[in-house]
């Protein structure tokens, strides 16, 4: 008999936008803890708890039944009252709360005793408006100053915060049923229940930022009532690309990537009903960011174009224009993240918005390209168009340090992030006796990710009428992709560079980091197949994926965040540099793996990173402690996968779809339906039969022709 494991976080995470909390699985809120309720980089609750005369209560089970809703069953303890003892499990109370722009909470109580009882439910709750980054640091420092005043006629316990111009506020606020008074830090509400009787209020936590006050924005999560961003998360889903298949874990994870990437939209930054930006990931990336926006865009443009619509209007109206060092911005640059807590308000941090990522600005021109792709709207490309240029000045100019043809990275801030590529921890990069790489540092992938830009931007440019720049982007392409041919592959090792130090020597450690060079299409076709089946060696391959960092590194660590983990992101560009190449078998397998490790996590949710310990009979993913669960790149990684698997491609201004399916044995069928191309619908359904795949298509609306052709990089050199 086989026993089913489900892999989740020991707490209960509820999100809305830019608005989430964090509780215990009791519902409570601990001291010194990184919980808390959270909106714009603030934390308005740092404690809460919720006892019967003095006593806590004992949880019986809880859950989060919908992305912005926790449900709390608990019941007493032996409980000693003035009227006399009250058995344990003769009370049930059940806590239920709904987020949006603040907190709706439900108290619901039962005496399923066979006498009357009476006592008082009391709550604790304090504020110390902390801003995200002293949270997840634990190193909160007082400033300003805290106020707390309880209005018996309003039932609401008010507690501001006050910091020079810098305001926050948290009401609580019980419904006037509940009789409720305020002394010695407590909310106490007399409770009197005869046998078989309930007892329901309402509660509201109200958010105020400077003078605003915002309203919760829902009612009580038991009556289910809709409200309009229900509406709003219904009109995703139906607009998403819709999968189905007879393999239940692809299924799964499937829909539910397609729920939490409409959960995570930021609905504050939306621009219009069909743009919209995601927040990277809850707790720790509700906000905006570049690296993680773009690929995101990147991974929905089969399920919706809008995120990549969002992104680009979004990021273009950050790049910076002049010379930062306090925030490592240079003309063209595309941000990395902007926050709007109190360090960054008072600009202790250079998050308003920070730029140190070497990334962010080659991908964005990837992400212009893919969407004109998918959308075929020329409109885009003219739009964006000098921030493009922008974008490729800052290549040039600023992104090669030192005027070798590669992208290098330095910060020149005093808080400035010592690595700068998607491993942006501080010791994510290393030698291959372990040792820290020092800056300034050519990742391999970030030579990859220019190599790409230019040769889509010089397609764009040739739409656009502008033969001589899109001439001249193709020799630049060429150009850097023979030197990196040179200075980056590793003949011994058999694999391409992590980096090049900064005395410019190739670092031949074995990382997940090339497996994007084959993503971009700058790895020659004759070493692609060598560095391909490396991947698949066990200090690489752990069974639940690839590993950031070959177990043979000295440095190695599975359950860092990036020196031996799985990130499920990583995978699913690995395994489309796999197909892009022409190793189907090998980009099914990672999906197969990818997805079959999904199916241990709570409701088939991947988070941002898992341990990278081998796979064994009776072993299970281990999740990253501190890991953001939802998270975007990760739910996003399936779309990626599927792609790989089906070899999809979008040719949106020639009215084009092309397929290049292998399905693999575990991968009986696969049906999409509602995949959009420009203005067009279309079904596709894929099957095997007698081990080879056929597929047919649909075109519901617009005109499209879906076509077979394998998929096929850039030039490459040969060697």
């Amino acid at each position: 008999m086989t026993v089913e494991i489900s892999v989740g976080p020991p707490v209960l995470t509820i999100n809305h936008s830019n608005t989430f909390m964090v509780t215990e699985l009791s519902g409570e809120v601990t001291a010194d803890s990184e919980q808390g309720l959270f909106a714009s980089d603030t934390r308005f609750v740092s404690y809460y708890s919720i006892s019967a005369d003095g006593e806590s209560w004992s949880r019986v089970t809880s859950s989060t039944p919908t992305y912005y809703g926790s449900r709390i069953y608990l019941t007493n303890r032996d409980l000693i009252t003035e009227k006399g003892q009250v058995s344990a499990g003769s009370l049930s109370l059940i806590i239920s709360r709904a987020v949006a722009q603040g907190v709706h909470e439900d108290l619901d109580l039962v005496n399923y005793s066979l006498q009357p009882i009476g006592f008082n439910l009391e709550i604790a709750i304090r504020a110390d408006f902390a801003d995200l980054f002293e949270v997840k640091s634990h190193r909160s420092i007082r400033r300003g100053r805290i106020e707390t005043a309880w209005d018996s006629h309003a039932g609401e316990l008010r507690t501001a915060y006050s910091n020079r111009d810098f305001h926050r506020c948290l009401i609580y606020r019980i419904g006037s049923e509940a009789n409720a008074d305020y002394a010695n830090g407590r909310i106490t509400i007399p409770i009197q229940l005869q046998p078989g009787a309930s007892w329901h209020v309402c509660c509201d936590y109200i958010l105020g930022e400077d003078d605003k006050l915002t309203d919760p924005g829902r009612t009580c999560l038991l009556k289910n009532e809709k409200t309009r961003f229900d509406s709003l998360q219904r009109e995703w889903v139906e607009q998403a690309t819709v999968l189905t298949s007879a393999n239940e874990d692809v299924y799964r994870l499937f829909r539910q990537s397609v729920e939490d990437m409409g959960a995570l939209r930021l609905y504050d930054r939306d621009s219009a009903d069909n743009e919209w930006l995601p927040a990277a990931g809850v707790p720790w990336f509700v906000t905006t960011f570049g690296r993680d926006s773009l690929i995101v865009s990147l991974q929905n443009m089969m399920i919706n174009p809008g995120f990549a619509r969002g992104a680009l209007k979004k990021l273009a109206q950050f790049q910076a224009h002049e010379m930062d060092d306090w925030r490592d911005a240079e003309p063209g640059k595309i941000l990395h993240e902007l926050r709007f807590g109190e360090l960054a308000h008072f600009h202790r941090i250079p998050h308003t918005p920070y730029y140190g990522t070497a990334d962010a600005t080659p991908l964005y021109l990837i992400v212009l390209h893919e969407a004109w792709k998918w959308l075929g709207d020329i409109g885009l490309l003219r739009e964006h168009r000098e921030v493009a240029i922008g974008c490729l000045d800052w290549i040039d100019r600023y992104g090669d340090l030192d005027g070798d043809g590669f992208q290098e990275y330095k910060t020149r801030s005093s808080q400035g992030y010592e690595n700068m590529g998607w491993k942006d921890s501080g010791d994510g990069v290393v030698y291959p006796d372990g040792s820290q790489v020092k800056q300034p540092k050519a990742l391999c992938e970030l030579q990859g990710y220019v190599f790409d830009a230019w040769n889509r931007m010089a397609e764009v440019f040739d739409v656009l009428g502008e033969q001589d720049r899109a001439r001249e982007l193709r020799r630049k392409a060429g150009e850097l992709q023979r030197k990196f041919e040179e200075r980056f592959w590793c003949e011994e090792a058999g694999f391409y560079a992590f980096t090049l130090d900064p005395e410019k020597k190739a670092v031949a450690t074995i990382a997940s980091n090339t497996g994007h060079l084959l993503w971009s299409g700058i790895a020659s076709r004759d070493r692609a197949e060598r560095v391909m089946k490396r991947f698949f060696d066990t200090d690489l391959w752990s069974g639940w994926g690839i590993r950031t960092l070959s177990s043979s590194n000295p440095a190695y660590n599975p359950y860092s965040y990036q020196r031996g983990s799985v990130w499920p992101h990583d995978n699913g560009i690995i395994a489309m540099g796999f197909k892009r190449y022409g190793f189907s078998a090998e980009a099914a397998r990672i999906a197969r793996d990818i997805s079959e490790a999904a199916s241990y996590f709570a409701g088939y949710r991947l988070p941002e990173l898992y341990a990278g310990v081998e796979r064994r009979p009776g072993n299970f993913p281990v999740q990253y402690l501190g890991a953001n669960v939802p998270q975007a790149w990760a739910a996003g990684s399936v779309f990626h996968l599927v792609q790989a698997i089906l070899g999809l491609q979008a040719d949106a201004p020639n009215r084009r779809l092309y397929v290049d399916p292998q399905l693999p044995k575990w991968l009986p069928d696969v049906t999409l339906r509602g995949l959009a191309v420009a203005d067009a619908k279309v079904d596709l359904r894929f099957w095997s039969e007698n081990g080879t795949t056929k597929w047919d298509a649909s075109v519901r609306g617009g005109d499209l022709q879906v076509t077979q052709n394998a998929w096929q990089p850039w030039p490459t050199i040969e060697h």
